[in-house]
């Protein structure tokens, strides 16, 4: 069955649905990293938003959207992190049993932080498809209702609420950069900001080793891979999910990469300069307007922090790296 697409209108009631329980969050500028590229930079900083990223957006409004026998059925989603943890603390609000697939790899902090919300934690593999497949033997065995973590049209309206909320914090910025995993923030984002202003760009950005996402988009086909390798671990996924690459065609106006070693720099900056923590996927958006700063001189520019979920000796390790 297709699902079907989100439009601003349903952004909008998301947005009137999880308030209160999430966040407005801020807009951070730094002079320093404007005089390195030559941009007026703001960062929107989901890592301060609950539980640490964007994705309790999309998951309060998916679970605020089903019925009481959904909810009575107890739910089950797979994620490598952000996602589990925005699941989980959204059923802990309504009373809802959840179950969260990991991948046996996944990051310590995010695992326990699902636990610390009252979730179940059952690890399957280490790809995307190795968490939907066990997810979906769940939701047979037992009736789950699942959650998935971005092809959903109530996923990406509530994570089109982040966009909402950069174009209203500034009304004049010119281009948004996005961090790409499954779709779900930059399909949500881009509707919502170009429902508003059609002249500000859309950027995805992902990196090298897991750009599937910038080969769909060149390629105007659905690419699938069949691994990926990135110390941004909400990028592992295999492909863009179906209803967000419609989208990202649609609405998406370029692509860019960046390496592991620039996402690495990024993060060094955040805690050096910005005094943040930003996970490696939240830091590649703004790490790309460094990168290809040459393609932005001048303009007002918003890269959006997706996360800053990391284990302490992950953290300390990578920003040590030279």
């Amino acid at each position: 069955m297709k699902i079907k697409t989100p439009t601003l209108a349903d952004i909008e009631q998301a947005t009137e649905r999880i308030k209160g329980e999430v966040h407005l969050t801020p807009l951070f500028h730094s002079r320093t990293f404007d005089s390195d590229t030559g941009t007026v930079a703001y960062f929107k900083t989901e890592n301060l938003q609950r539980i640490g990223a964007f994705k309790i957006r999309g998951a309060l409004n998916k679970i605020l959207s089903l019925t009481d026998d959904e909810k009575s059925r107890g739910v089950v989603t797979f994620s490598s992190g952000n996602h589990g943890q925005a699941t989980a603390l959204a059923t802990r609000l309504e009373n809802i049993r959840c179950v969260v697939v990991m991948p046996e790899n996944a990051r310590t902090s995010k695992r326990n932080a699902a636990e610390g919300y009252g979730a179940q934690v059952v690890a399957a593999g280490t790809t995307s498809d190795d968490r939907y497949e066990r997810a979906l033997g769940l939701h047979k065995e037992f009736g789950y209702t699942i959650i998935p973590p971005y092809d959903d049209h109530f996923i990406i309206a509530g994570q089109g609420t982040c966009g909402l909320e950069i174009i209203e914090q500034r009304p004049d910025v010119d281009i948004v950069l996005v961090p790409v995993g499954g779709g779900g923030l930059i399909s949500g984002c881009a509707l919502a900001i170009k429902s508003k202003k059609p002249r500000v760009r859309v950027i995805g950005v992902e990196t090298n080793g897991a750009d599937d996402a910038n080969q769909s988009f060149r390629q105007k086909k659905l690419i699938r891979y069949g691994k990926t390798s990135t110390i941004a671990d909400g990028m592992r996924n295999l492909s863009l999910g179906n209803l967000n690459f419609e989208m990202i065609l649609k609405y998406v106006d370029e692509m860019m990469t960046v390496s592991d070693e620039d996402v690495i720099s990024m993060m060094r900056f955040f805690f050096e300069r910005m005094k943040i923590v930003v996970e490696p996927t939240g830091a590649v958006a703004a790490a790309a307007v460094r990168i290809h700063s040459s393609q932005f001189q001048g303009e007002k520019v918003c890269a959006i922090i997706s996360g800053g979920n990391i284990d302490t000796n992950d953290f300390l390790s990578l920003v040590k790296q030279s």
